[in-house]
């Protein structure tokens, strides 16, 4: 059996045991509810107070199907009926996620799209796309101003959550502008760029000057925020990675009252938001755990849908409104590891994060757009009957259309699962030598053993295992992105901007018109200057 990396643990819980496929629906009639329930959508006339930008990164239209079935089977049904909880906002369109200089997207310059209004290379984050990457120099004068900073600038409370790292591509590009999506810490920076004093990316998430900071940040990182001297405080043996000798935790203290900082569980509950002005919380050194891996997590760490929910209490304390982001970053990890059962398990916990803000809400005046940065190589195959384990064999009606036993086979009489990537480390051939995780960008295959293109047996495998991957048509060290459209969902007021096929750059401009802020460009530059506290009303 193939077996992903050394991060995914051998014993997770199985897929639930399925039930029977439902009686037939009655089609017209839910047809027919349907209708009606868009005829009631009117637009809401008014601008937003609030808005939540959700991105599962990676997340294409095939994730979402399979993780919509997952869904469904783990709670017991066929899955296919299933909705997600995004799934039911009422708007939908469709986000074109090509960099300016690449045909498949990349997460640095799709995110930076989706926050900016501005299409860039891939690799860079929230600058244009005249600057070359890993060239400083060249990043002066061609920042892109960003939806959070235009947020502080007029006073609004702001939050960006992970569970990445907090310095990674999607929530760097809220904050940050740097010609390389890698530069997380200055370790990682350039000799020249180092020599010149260029901020690295957790340096400008500390330093950084619109309105009074972001006032929510939970994610993973903590390893860039350290200097190396430093012993981690989960993990005593690891050290931070920074060579300037700075502890950005404590600089990130000092700069204003009421800060808080965590690193596990216990701290992450002790959090209140009546008391609590600002917080920053770096659950692990690096990313956090996958999420069916995250009880493993000796000193604990909160879900999505915990960070999530525990934000939106956080920043709507403020009267004016507030901007939130939520990634569900390690949807993107699974795929690029081959794994599908990661990926979707890590979308249904996405999906649950959605839910659960949804409930601390107020429909009518917050706008929440749900979207992914770009697509994944995933297929969705065969012919599996309805109901089939869509982490398992393909097994087809039989042949009277009735329910079967039989898995459908190839050419060579092998069976084969509806679930499959177009490249990646599961190709024909591969041994247990796994690459350690995805690499980042860009992501270059891996030099991997075995030649062979004959396909596994499938017969006697457990496909539904955690640690199984899929197979893959083209051998490569890391599954890539995929190129295709992804889907935008939206609900709250100004939603039904998120209409027809759009240039991902829409997004921003749809979310700023839904707020009623002025148009992009000049208009963003005669707001509130980006210093000093902006914000009244009552500590959040």
């Amino acid at each position: 059996m193939r077996r992903a990396a050394f991060w995914i643990a051998a014993l997770l819980p199985a897929a639930a045991s399925l039930a029977a496929p439902p009686v037939d629906e009655d089609w017209q009639a839910a047809g027919r509810r349907a209708v009606a329930e868009a005829r009631a959508l009117t637009p809401s006339g008014h601008a937003a107070k609030n808005a939540i930008l959700f991105v599962g990164d990676g997340m294409g239209v095939a994730t979402v199907t399979a993780a919509r079935i997952l869904d469904g089977q783990l709670r017991g049904k066929s899955g296919e009926e299933n909705l997600l909880s995004f799934e039911r906002l009422p708007y939908v369109a469709l986000s074109k996620t090509y960099n300016s200089n690449q045909q498949v997207g990349e997460s640095a310059g799709t995110m930076t799209a989706m926050v900016t209004g501005s299409k860039t290379r891939a690799g860079v984050l929230s600058v244009d796309s005249s600057v070359p990457i890993g060239d400083h120099r060249a990043v002066k004068g061609h920042e892109l101003v960003t939806l959070f900073e235009r947020a502080e600038q007029r006073g609004l409370a702001t939050g960006v959550v992970t569970t990445t790292t907090i310095t990674h591509a999607t929530p760097g590009a809220c904050y940050a502008h740097v010609p390389d999506r890698n530069w997380e810490s200055d370790a990682r920076l350039s000799d020249a760029a180092r020599a010149d004093g260029f901020p690295d990316i957790a340096r400008q998430l500390v330093e950084f000057r619109a309105g009074d900071g972001i006032d929510v940040a939970f994610g993973g990182g903590r390893a860039f925020f350290l200097p190396e001297t430093a012993q981690d405080p989960e993990y005593p043996e690891q050290h931070g990675e920074r060579k300037d000798g700075r502890d950005l935790r404590n600089e990130w203290l000092a700069r204003a009252p009421g800060r808080r900082f965590v690193w596990d569980q216990a701290g992450f509950a002790a959090l209140d938001p009546a008391a609590t002005r600002q917080v920053l919380g770096l659950f692990e050194p690096s990313h956090l755990h996958f999420e069916t891996q995250r009880a493993q997590d000796a000193a604990g760490e909160p879900s999505l849908a915990e960070m999530a929910g525990k934000a939106v209490e956080l920043l709507r304390r403020n009267p004016k409104g507030f901007v939130l982001m939520v990634e569900g970053g390690r949807i993107d990890h699974g795929h690029h590891a081959g794994s599908a059962y990661l990926a979707l398990h890590e979308a249904v916990e996405f999906s649950q994060a959605v839910e659960a803000v949804l409930a601390k809400v107020d429909r009518k005046d917050t706008l929440v757009v749900v979207t992914a940065d770009h697509s994944h190589t995933l297929t969705f195959a065969g012919y599996p009957q309805r109901g089939n384990p869509i982490l398992g064999l393909v097994v087809p009606p039989d042949a009277k259309g009735d329910p079967s036993t039989k898995p459908a086979t190839d050419l060579a009489g092998r069976p084969y699962t509806t679930l499959g990537y177009a490249n990646g480390p599961g190709y024909p051939g591969a041994t247990d030598q796994q690459p350690a995780g995805p690499k980042r960008f860009p992501h270059h295959p891996t030099k991997m053993s075995g030649t062979s293109a004959e396909r596994p047996d499938l017969r006697d495998v457990d496909t539904q295992s955690p640690t199984y991957l899929q197979e893959s048509a083209v051998p490569l060290g890391s599954e890539t992105h995929g190129g295709e459209d992804v889907a935008i969902y939206a609900g709250g007021p100004g939603a039904e901007l998120f209409h027809g096929v759009q240039e991902q750059s829409y997004v921003y401009h749809a979310i700023v018109a839904a707020l009623g802020w002025p148009a992009s460009g000049e208009a963003a530059r005669s707001e509130p200057k980006a210093s000093g506290d902006q914000k009244s009303g009552p500590v959040r």
